[in-house]
């Protein structure tokens, strides 16, 4: 029997605020360049200040990923926290207009945290240093899932941004069991480095005992396996997880599975911004997946959606995805 949903993600619900940037910039503000800094309500209004003319879209790493696969045609639902402010407002509007079911419960109006945003500076050489103030995304609990959906998917995907409480955690838990129980599969991304180094142990177990694909980049995947070099990290990680999704910026994406390694070339592009690669990357790989291609495709259609996201400002595909994989005889 067909499900309602292709892939259901869990994860941060995120409004992003682009600007560019110098490497001076960077130094002035203390900035580390190129990974994700959690801030704090004040420092958000900081550096929001100081930045240039920015540009404002839904974000979130999970929900780049699941808009991807809805402007594909995929059969999407996600959940993630928001307050019931503008921006809270904008997010649910936003992902619901590219065709994936968002109804999550807000957080009241007067709540303490706002909706959450991250401020993202953009270097010429298309680097991006991301500053994230969670706010009430990451009070997701167990209890704003909606396991009718969950009960309902082939897939559930994870987002390892999410993974910074242990309200978060136990959502995790509860979003694996019911899709589990009804015969679904579990993906996750690692998101960051720095996330990794935080929650290595528990993501470990997490990988190990549940997750059916693992997607990450070189750098993650040497973060959690605390190897030298990326194929120590991806012969430890092909024992351990069934299928890994591993993107090596220019050198393309290794896909593991059953004993194969597989290698699908990056597909070239001026690099603008290389917000939400692994995002789209995720997306092209999963709506591939979700329908019947081989891994050889899916990988393709992960680069290919990858190079389109850094070819612009923001992580929200610019161009038809369908329409490029129809160039690149992916369709």
């Amino acid at each position: 029997m067909t499900k309602k949903y292709q892939i259901v993600g869990v994860g941060n619900a995120l409004v992003d605020v682009l600007a560019h940037c110098d490497d001076s910039f960077l130094a002035e503000a203390g900035i580390d360049k190129g990974v994700m800094q959690l801030i704090d309500t004040d420092r958000a209004a900081e550096l929001y200040g100081k930045m240039a003319a920015a540009q404002e879209v839904s974000g979130g790493s999970g929900a780049n990923t699941i808009a991807g696969i809805a402007a594909l045609g995929g059969r999407t639902g996600f959940m993630a926290k928001v307050r019931d402010d503008q921006l809270g407002n904008i997010f649910a509007h936003d992902i619901q207009a590219q065709g994936t079911d968002f109804a999550t419960k807000q957080a009241p109006s007067d709540h303490p945290n706002e909706t959450g945003r991250c401020l993202i500076l953009v270097t010429p050489d298309g680097e991006r240093s991301m500053n994230t103030y969670l706010g009430v995304s990451c009070e997701l609990s167990a209890d704003d899932l909606d396991m009718d959906m969950l009960a309902d998917t082939d897939w559930v995907y994870l987002e390892g941004y999410l993974f910074d409480s242990p309200a978060n955690q136990a959502a995790f838990v509860s979003a694996i069991e019911a899709a589990k129980a009804v015969g679904g599969k579990v993906a996750l991304t690692l998101s960051d480095p720095f996330c990794v180094e935080r929650h290595r142990d528990a993501f470990r177990v997490l990988v190990r005992e549940y997750v059916d694909l693992l997607f990450c980049n070189e750098h993650e995947m040497q973060a959690l396996y605390q190897t030298e070099t990326l194929d120590a990290a991806m012969e430890i990680a092909a024992t351990e997880v069934e299928t890994v999704a591993c993107t090596a910026s220019a050198k393309g994406a290794y896909i593991l599975n059953g004993g194969q390694k597989i290698h699908a070339p990056a597909t070239a592009t001026k690099v603008v911004d290389a917000t939400g690669a692994g995002d789209l990357f995720a997306a092209g790989f999963l709506f591939g997946l979700t329908n019947g291609r081989d891994l050889m495709a899916c990988g393709t259609m992960g680069c290919v959606a990858a190079a389109e996201a850094i070819s612009h400002m923001g992580a929200r595909p610019a161009m038809d995805l369908k329409e490029l994989f129809g160039d690149n005889k992916l369709m």
